[in-house]
């Protein structure tokens, strides 16, 4: 029973909690009914049963929690003589559809009155469920820096009186940037292996298609992400990471890479080059065996002018050493100040050992598992780690591209 309601958060809990703001206009509020609402779940499930509709159920019970808290709240206010009489709550708890307030609740997240980062952290924790510390983590921020963050950003949004609903069309333009982060973010976290998290985002990317048809950047985006998951299946095989090269293309998901590169067309076709386009069509040659790592490379140049970005250009070292050798990767690699980033350091690893430099390389892979967390990743550079202590004695490992 815990793993079936472990199952229903993460495909209910972004859902649940934007109904709740919808009706409570409250983020704290409604936070803490749904959690509320899960805690008793938690409790009446395993003697009950799991309900017809668990969405609706969860809803209810929340908005019950809630409309308790503000009757206390009023009630206290009244003793106090703050008001003049209590007045009842109006809050419908016998409705058993509701409408996926999703959106709003993405546009609310990203309004302008907040800093990008408090937008992007807000929208992970309301909307994708992350915890704090999964947050600080995947903005490379430390974990109280970003639990005071997300407090400031629900405190400014009820002070400004944000309202709750998807912006007119001349302001959405402003707010788009943002929420293109979001979604990227969220299908990022969710590409690491929680896989509700990448479908979280691919259904956030289709519902901006439908609201914005004609930008380029939402359709490259979503291109992206259904490209980047038609090889979710094979990217894990029993919990271990599975390296693209080793993976077996017959079970890469052909109708979401037909969807992806549909969506990639149209965004051509509507004259995009940014950004997401541009790492779609990235993600859409990666979908092809072989790979044309020169085009690749190409690709993350072009997309290095644009963003000035040192992740992108250890990418683009990627590529260049499967085209150029180990070596011409290395010398950009070793020109990028990303000490604390710890995929510079595994792909600074997997350089030197093919280039046959084995102790560099082992130290090397040692400081990317300091830098990463346990799990998949981690376990893989434990592997590395004891294939090179296996090959001790025997000679360079040899220079060749994997």
């Amino acid at each position: 029973m815990v793993t079936a309601l472990d199952e229903i958060f993460r495909d209910e809990w972004g859902r649940v909690l934007a109904t709740l703001i919808g009706v409570l206009g409250d983020f704290d509020l409604a936070e803490d009914a749904a959690q509320e609402a899960f805690v008793i779940a938690a409790d009446h499930w395993p003697r009950d049963g799991v309900p017809t509709n668990p969405r609706a159920w969860l809803i209810r019970t929340a908005r019950n929690r809630a409309t308790d808290h503000i009757r206390r709240d009023r009630a206290f206010a009244v003793r106090l003589g703050l008001l003049v009489a209590a007045q009842e709550v109006e809050m419908p708890v016998d409705t058993t559809t509701f409408p996926d307030e999703r959106l709003e609740l993405i546009f609310t997240c990203c309004h302008p009155a907040l800093g990008i980062e408090a937008q992007v952290a807000l929208t992970l924790r309301t909307l994708g469920g992350l915890t704090t510390d999964e947050i600080a983590r995947a903005l490379l921020v430390p974990e109280r820096t970003m639990a005071q963050r997300l407090v400031r950003a629900k405190r400014k949004i009820k002070a400004a009186g944000i309202p709750f609903r998807i912006p007119p069309d001349h302001l959405l333009r402003e707010r788009l940037d943002a929420v293109l982060t979001v979604v990227y973010l969220i299908f990022n976290e969710g590409y690491g292996g929680r896989d509700e998290l990448a479908a979280e985002a691919i259904w956030l990317g289709r519902a901006l298609t439908e609201l914005l048809p004609d930008d380029p950047e939402v359709r490259g985006l979503l291109a992206m992400m259904l490209l980047h998951d038609s090889r979710r299946e094979t990217r894990f095989n029993d919990g271990e990471l599975v390296l693209l090269e080793d993976q077996d293309p017959s079970r890469w998901n052909t109708t979401q890479i037909a969807q992806g590169r549909a969506e990639l067309d149209q965004a051509i076709a509507l004259g995009g080059r940014g950004p997401y386009v541009l790492q779609a069509a990235i993600a859409s040659l990666h979908a092809e065996t072989p790979c044309d790592w020169a085009q690749i490379a190409a690709l993350y140049g072009e997309l290095t002018r644009l963003t000035a970005s040192p992740v992108v250009e250890l990418n683009r070292a990627i590529a260049v050493a499967e085209t150029e050798g180990p070596q011409a990767g290395l010398r950009i690699v070793d020109e990028l100040g990303l000490d604390d980033f710890r995929y510079l350091h595994s792909t600074r690893a997997e350089l030197l050992r093919r280039h046959g430099r084995t102790d560099e390389a082992r130290d090397a892979y040692r400081r990317a598992r300091e830098l990463t967390e346990d799990g998949a990743e981690r376990r893989f550079l434990e592997r590395r780690l004891t294939e090179l202590a296996n090959r001790t004695g025997s000679g360079s490992d040899p220079a060749a591209p994997e």
